[in-house]
């Protein structure tokens, strides 16, 4: 008899107990408000992948590589001599490129020896993963503005989009919504004039974990307790985990800079992953006959896509963002999860020739109609994969040496 009573009464305590710390644990749970990830509570993806080594192919990826300190290995463009000089349409202006022990440099210089003036600026940031290109950035106090110069792959150095060929001018601003999409946070400065003041030691380059997660720094703290503390599973994890979020919430964290421009509502780096991203960014709409540019609007094409409208599918169905994805036979095997390639109308006359085709010919690269360089009387306009899905037909050829480039379409080669 006294056992059991004893056991009751242990029975008892433990059951009290483990409701104290239930309750104790609550206050924590409900504390947590995911935050957008800042120079203050950032932990940083070497602390992330510390404990998710499995992610680490992520460091590689275009949006971890989109802005990055000027290094030799960061920087794809030839500063050897011969090749680091950019002549414009002005027989009168041209540009070169330095590399030196002190760093790297972009100089005009005006007019013909010996009778020259020159201006040069620092390369600060890098801005841009090299498949398509790379634009430069540089500091002018607490301003920061984009260099004139790029590098095009393909053509080299070649005129930054927004500037006129031919002059010499340093003075486009690199505005916050800009920036937002180009790294992961930066506090502004506040100012009567110019919205391209910033606060240089804030500055988060490259999207990293954070982004998307939200701040790390407290799911860090959590995950740091000792196990004889409170019970971890009876704490939030403190960290946004996007694979669990409702469909319209993922998207939202790929609209943030998938969706153009846009008009932030809201300041810029202030968007928390999990929200909806409408109280942040009003997305410019576009008229019913004017289709979105491909340059940063893959959500709205994706959404006018009959895939997208009679599926759950979001970005997440194709795209895997802790890798690097360059293989199309691969992506196009994610067709394949809902569609046969005989239901493809041209099936009965090439057959499985046309398996591993489908993002080519459904998803053709396209050359952005917004994000144009004007360059010695030609236009460069970098090709971008469209993500509205359908059947294209008639696209012109290519011709990237032509004043307007265009694209071929892959359904050509099957129709000859």
């Amino acid at each position: 008899m006294m056992n059991r009573r004893r056991v009751a009464t242990i029975t008892a305590i433990s059951l009290v107990l483990l409701v104290g710390v239930v309750l104790a644990a609550l206050p924590l749970e409900m504390r947590f408000r995911p935050e957008p990830v800042r120079a203050g509570n950032a932990v940083g993806d070497a602390k992330c992948l510390s404990c998710h080594e499995q992610k680490a192919s992520f460091e590689e990826t275009a949006h971890r590589l989109t802005s990055r300190l000027p290094t030799r290995g960061n920087i794809d463009a030839s500063f050897a001599s011969g090749q680091n000089v950019y002549q414009t349409a002005n027989p009168y202006v041209r540009f070169r490129m330095d590399s030196t022990r002190s760093g790297f440099y972009e100089t005009a210089v005006t007019g013909r020896p010996p009778d020259t003036l020159t201006r040069t600026e620092r390369i600060d940031i890098v801005t841009g993963s090299g498949r398509k290109g790379q634009s430069f950035l540089y500091w002018h106090g607490d301003e920061l503005y984009q260099l004139p110069v790029s590098w095009w792959r393909g053509f080299g150095w070649q005129n930054s989009p927004g500037y006129r060929d031919g002059s010499v001018n340093f003075s486009r601003p690199i505005l916050p919504r800009c920036l937002e999409c180009h790294s992961s946070g930066a506090q502004s400065v506040p100012a009567l004039t110019g919205d391209n003041r910033y606060h240089a030691n804030t500055l988060i380059l490259g999207v990293t974990c954070e982004t998307c997660h939200g701040s790390g720094k407290a799911h860090v703290r959590r995950e740091s307790w000792p196990m004889s503390a409170v019970p971890r599973a009876l704490v939030a994890a403190n960290i946004v985990n996007p694979a669990r979020l409702p469909r319209a919430r993922k998207i939202d964290g790929c609209a943030l800079c998938h969706s153009g421009p846009g008009t932030l509502r809201t300041t810029a780096f202030s968007y928390v992953p999990g929200q909806p991203i409408d109280p942040h960014l009003a997305v410019q709409t576009m008229p019913p006959n004017q289709a979105p540019d491909v340059h940063g609007n893959q959500v709205e094409l994706l959404e006018l896509s009959k895939c997208f409208r009679s599926s759950q599918m979001t970005c997440a169905t194709c795209h895997d963002v802790h890798q690097t994805q360059r293989d199309v036979a691969a992506l196009s095997g994610r067709c394949l999860t809902c569609h046969t390639p005989q239901s493809c109308g041209l099936f009965p006359q090439h057959g499985n020739a046309l398996v591993g085709r489908c993002v080519d010919c459904h998803m053709p690269r396209q050359p952005s109609q917004i994000l144009v360089a004007t360059a010695n009387g030609r236009q460069l306009r970098p090709e971008v994969r469209s993500h509205w899905i359908k059947v294209y037909r008639d696209l012109p050829a290519t011709n990237s040496a032509s004043k307007s480039t265009s694209v071929s379409s892959p359904l050509a080669h099957y129709r000859r």
